[in-house]
């Protein structure tokens, strides 16, 4: 579900319930030969973004643009695009 800018949420939830990911700019994509699949992005992204594994798995629905999980990851393997590449 998409929310145009002016939208008032007036239930409160979690972002489970409210789809965020229509709000970023950027986006966050893994690149799976450098993953190592430890978590740590996982552990730091704010929303149920992303899916342990390796390669780890973002859900662009919930995902916000924050860049925490690129900033934490320690082997480089998530960088941050404008939204509409890649």
């Amino acid at each position: 579900m998409k929310l145009p800018p002016s939208t008032i949420i007036l239930k409160p939830g979690n972002s489970e319930q409210n789809e965020t990911g229509s709000w970023r700019s950027l986006k966050p994509v893994v690149d799976a030969e450098k993953c190592n699949g430890c978590g740590l992005c996982w552990l730091y992204c704010p929303e149920p973004a992303i899916t342990k594994g390796k390669p780890v798995v973002i859900d662009y629905r919930y995902c916000k643009g924050c860049g925490i999980c690129a900033n934490e990851c320690p082997v480089k393997a998530i960088v941050m695009v404008e939204e509409g590449q890649k």
